[in-house]
């Protein structure tokens, strides 16, 4: 079983794999998604500009997911922005971190071994969907996300695509 950071660097797609229970992904071509398999881990990762105020925002992981089914081409492709994402998966949400908390991964990047001799340009590691983690560093995410506060609440991380005139469509 692997591990991944599930980098999600938008509020409504945030809401939608939350409200659905799935996510998606631009191409099945990607490595960590070819190789993405059913009963392994994610960690929910927003990025600074995931809820639109870099400024303010920080990167976390806010909760973990297990994968529920296999990759496969979604029916019909999910739009967020101009890109369509046309693969995904099943998910089965766990624990999600109170709203504004979470494990900030900017302060341990030098210390987890998945960024290694890139913890200088660690950044650069988040263009993409996924990135596969270490299992020490699993483990140690795991317990970090152990100390925040969990809420049953996703209201505060699906409000915008709630609002969204897209919500409650056929996906």
């Amino acid at each position: 079983m692997a591990s991944y950071l599930l980098i999600v660097g938008d509020r409504d797609a945030l809401g939608w794999i939350l409200t659905e229970s799935r996510t998606a992904f631009p191409s099945a071509g990607r490595t960590e998604v070819a190789t993405l398999a059913k009963d392994d881990s994610l960690f929910l990762y927003t990025t600074r500009g995931c809820f639109k105020n870099p400024t303010r925002d920080r990167g976390r992981v806010i909760g973990t997911a297990r994968v529920a089914s296999d990759v496969r081409r979604l029916d019909k492709a999910v739009r967020f922005g101009e890109r369509d994402f046309p693969v995904g998966c099943d998910l089965e949400i766990g624990p999600l971190a109170k709203f504004g908390e979470g494990v900030e991964l900017q302060p341990l990047v030098e210390s987890l071994e998945t960024f290694g001799h890139n913890s200088h340009a660690w950044s650069a590691l988040l263009r993409r969907p996924m990135l596969l983690l270490t299992n020490g560093d699993a483990s140690h995410l795991r317990k970090l996300l152990r100390t925040t506060t969990p809420t049953e609440d996703m209201d505060a991380y699906t409000r915008w695509w709630r609002a969204s005139p897209r919500a409650g469509q056929p996906r």
